[in-house]
């Protein structure tokens, strides 16, 4: 990937995360740091939210029109108080959570299917209507292999965990910086 990104503009990315779920949560405006041109790129991006090092919420976007200063905010707001499969974030949690951003690259069609590297690639599938992503750091913290990380995107998309294998189905990889 082409993206450069300081260690200084990474800990704002991470203080603007966390300075938008702390507003929201205190009923106030933000106040957030001065960042760097860097940050007026304009890329897709996940923000994760764990607690104890369990996931409490994941949103994301595989690109944007917006810079990731603005883009950062947006997808904080969603993975701490919109990703359906958890509870809005609470006050109470906030001092727990740890926030990891991942930065995504261009997608790829992949062909072969299996045409990419574990902890280095995520994946984004596409079929029948539906569609799914995991992250690169994914399948490493799960210890999947490469036919195991296919079958986890298609379960994620809500398709049959061979899906991957079908004519029909589009496959694709992306980098990913996470920090």
């Amino acid at each position: 990937m082409n993206i450069e990104l300081s260690a200084q503009d990474r800990e704002n990315l991470i203080a603007i995360a966390r300075e938008t779920l702390s507003a929201k949560l205190e009923h106030r405006s933000p106040a957030y740091p001065e960042h760097s041109w860097a940050l007026d790129q304009r890329y897709g991006l996940f923000v994760t939210i764990k607690t104890d090092g369990q996931l409490r919420g994941c949103i994301g976007r595989m690109s944007s029109n917006q810079p990731i200063f603005d883009t950062i905010k947006d997808m904080a707001l969603a993975a701490g108080f919109e990703d359906p499969r958890f509870a809005p974030l609470t006050r109470a949690e906030l001092p727990l959570v740890d926030i990891e951003i991942t930065i995504l690259g261009p997608l790829e069609i992949l062909s072969p299917p299996d045409n990419f590297e574990l902890g280095v690639h995520g994946l984004f599938i596409a079929s029948r209507g539906r569609s799914g992503v995991l992250l690169p750091q994914v399948a490493v913290e799960y210890g999947w292999n490469k036919t195991e990380f296919l079958q986890h995107v298609c379960i994620k998309a809500g398709l049959p965990p061979e899906t991957w294998k079908s004519p029909e189905t589009v496959l694709y990889r992306f980098e990913g910086i996470v920090f």
